[in-house]
């Protein structure tokens, strides 16, 4: 088993107040996928502590129509899935600090509960173009989860808005394409950047100058 029994207790407890039953949509691939396997392994057995977690498989290469439903082009990948799809995605298997962000992830697809104000909300929900956030994270970075949380809390307020949580350590040659030199590393709309953990108000910034 991947999980401790410390770690299995933690987890039941951190579950018992979710609300939304939550699908972890995971993509693998047979061969050429180092972490593919492990990935899979992790989010059964994180669904084995929750009646309200499932999990469903699908290959990328086999599986065309569910990868285009889902817009997923790398692998391993998670979709974090709710009451609807939501746009928040996992790539890589979540170790270290990412693991966190998996965890809260699930709660937030489920609950919907977010920090944002008012007018934040008003602003997200109120958006005419897609924004694509892709938040570069790394597993000993203690700074990434909150980075990558507030992109998927815009994710789950706005149907605008896509949110990937990317390993940099496991997808090296994107996060070269980015110029990532440091995380977390997020891209809005693949026209702009923010280094670091930042309020909400700074990426909505980014997504209203990226909106032109």
């Amino acid at each position: 088993m991947l999980l401790n029994e410390e770690v299995r207790g933690q987890l039941k407890e951190r579950f018992r107040d979710l609300k939304d039953d939550v699908k972890l949509v995971i993509f693998t691939k047979k061969d050429d996928c180092r972490h593919c396997g492990d990935n899979q392994k992790l989010m059964e057995e994180i669904a084995d502590l929750s009646g309200k977690i499932s999990v469903e498989v699908f290959d990328i290469q086999a599986d065309k129509e569910q990868v285009d439903k889902y817009g997923i082009d790398k692998v391993p990948a998670t979709a974090v899935v709710g009451r609807e799809d939501y746009g928040i995605r996992l790539y890589g298997m979540p170790t270290g600090y990412d693991f966190v962000s998996l965890i809260e992830s699930i709660h937030l697809v489920s609950t919907g509960e977010t920090q944002f104000t008012d007018e934040e909300n008003k602003y997200l929900k109120g958006l005419k173009k897609d924004a694509h956030l892709q938040v570069f994270v790394s597993p000993g970075c203690p700074h990434c989860p909150a980075a990558t949380i507030v992109a998927h809390q815009m994710a789950r307020v706005s149907g605008k808005v896509r949110s990937d949580m990317i390993d940099s350590s496991q997808f090296p040659q994107l996060a070269s394409k980015y110029k990532v030199s440091g995380v977390p590393h997020t891209v809005i709309n693949e026209t702009s950047s923010q280094l670091g953990a930042v309020p909400a108000p700074v990426i909505i910034k980014k997504i209203n100058e990226s909106a032109g």
